[in-house]
């Protein structure tokens, strides 16, 4: 791996923390947070690609489970991963891998295309692996946690939107867009 590659997965890693000191909007009738985060997932599969992407997504998790308070709401240690929004957690490297190796196959990037992918395969993965995860853990049907998550589809689609556009406007930069080629490549 080269220097360029970790500056990259450092730097979005960085940017999932940054993302943390946003307070999180409670719902009274869920105990998962709506959190802006969901923006780096989209973003570091988009800019970085599949493997970078994962990685940067990765090297958070494993530095919020080493207690470093970086998730929404001054979260941090091992606990996150057992509770309610654990499976939201977990994840976060797929949808960065997925939405990365979709993004990395269009030959000329389009907003359109980029917009599609993170609200059918981004935001879906992260529904399909964190409600069931939620339904466990909460000790409630799945269909019940579906109708509660029905609350953050707003929210989700205005934050795959922006994530979509400062993809687009990230892959116009010859670096950036070179990097996430190379990068699917190597799969």
């Amino acid at each position: 791996m080269k220097i360029l590659d970790i500056t990259y997965v450092a730097l979005l890693a960085a940017f999932m923390g940054v993302l943390g000191f946003v307070p999180p909007i409670m719902l009274s009738f869920t105990p998962v947070p709506i959190t802006i985060q969901t923006v780096g997932v989209l973003l570091a599969g988009g800019v970085l690609g599949p493997r970078l992407g994962a990685l940067s997504m990765t090297v958070f998790l494993l530095v919020v489970a080493a207690g470093a308070p970086l998730l929404s709401g001054g979260r941090g240690g091992p606990a996150v991963f057992i509770g309610p929004s654990a499976g939201y957690l977990f994840a976060y490297p797929l949808t960065a891998f997925c939405v990365g190796y979709l993004i990395s196959r269009f030959s000329k990037f389009k907003f359109s295309n980029i917009l599609l992918i993170n609200l059918t395969v981004g935001i879906f993965l992260l529904y399909l692996i964190g409600i069931p995860v939620q339904a466990f853990i909460l000790h409630i049907p799945v269909n019940k946690a579906i109708l509660t998550s029905l609350a953050y589809v707003p929210g989700d689609l205005i934050k795959a939107t922006l994530a979509s556009f400062l993809v687009y406007r990230l892959l116009k930069s010859p670096v950036i867009k070179r990097n996430v080629h190379k990068n699917a490549e190597t799969l």
